[in-house]
């Protein structure tokens, strides 16, 4: 694993400019090597056999394969390696099946040049490292009434601008079902209408719309 003395990274984020930033933040560090950069979740797990790196660094949102599917398939291959989330979402659903799939980190982009560094080295000594607002946030909804596959389904049709007819139509579902769904939905978020639930599903990573 380790070559000598460095911490081997491999970065994966599919927006090169964010790619270059942690390059810069990683080179300046003289226990550090970024041993490769992938910008797919596909691309992830090929790189990841090809050079077994110390730690990952893992966007959520990517084209061709996201994050969390990354994340399952590499621990499920390598059930030891040290992955680290990196994403601009705070969610704390998004977070806790971040979590759930095997990460051991969780870092917003926005804090990459201050806490990047520090959550490399927690992690790559085996402990876990989580942003003190997404662990508040995931302790608040602990014990909330998950939204169901279902109902994570008609929110998505709804978040791209469907009446519930449209819905109805997309899922093979009734009318009636749909707006049973939606009462659910609004209840198990305490949002007031269709549009607040969408805006509390994305805020929370329930949906995204990448």
């Amino acid at each position: 694993m380790s070559s000598g003395n460095h911490i081997r990274i491999l970065s994966v984020d599919d927006h090169p400019m964010l790619r270059e930033g942690i390059a810069a933040v990683l080179g300046t560090e003289p226990d550090m090597v970024l041993v490769a950069e992938a910008s797919n979740g596909r691309e992830a797990i090929e790189l990841y056999r090809a050079h077994r790196p110390d730690v990952t660094l893992m966007d959520l949102q990517m084209p061709v394969m996201n994050g969390t599917e990354a994340i399952l398939a590499i621990r499920k291959e390598f059930p030891d390696a040290r992955i680290i989330v990196l994403t601009f979402y705070a969610g704390d659903v998004q977070a806790a099946r971040a979590f759930k799939a095997g990460a051991s980190g969780y870092i917003l982009k926005n804090m990459v040049r201050k806490e990047l560094v520090e959550t490399i080295r927690t992690v790559h000594a085996g402990k876990k490292r989580i942003p003190a607002e997404i662990a508040v946030e995931m302790a608040e909804h602990h014990s909330d009434d998950a939204l169901s596959g279902r109902e994570i389904e008609v929110l998505r049709q709804v978040a791209a601008g469907n009446a519930n007819k449209l819905v109805a139509v997309h899922l093979s579902i009734s009318e009636e079902t749909v707006k049973a769904h939606m009462k659910s939905i609004l209840s198990k978020l305490g949002a007031n209408d269709r549009t607040h639930a969408v805006t509390i599903a994305l805020k929370r990573g329930i949906i995204d719309i990448y």
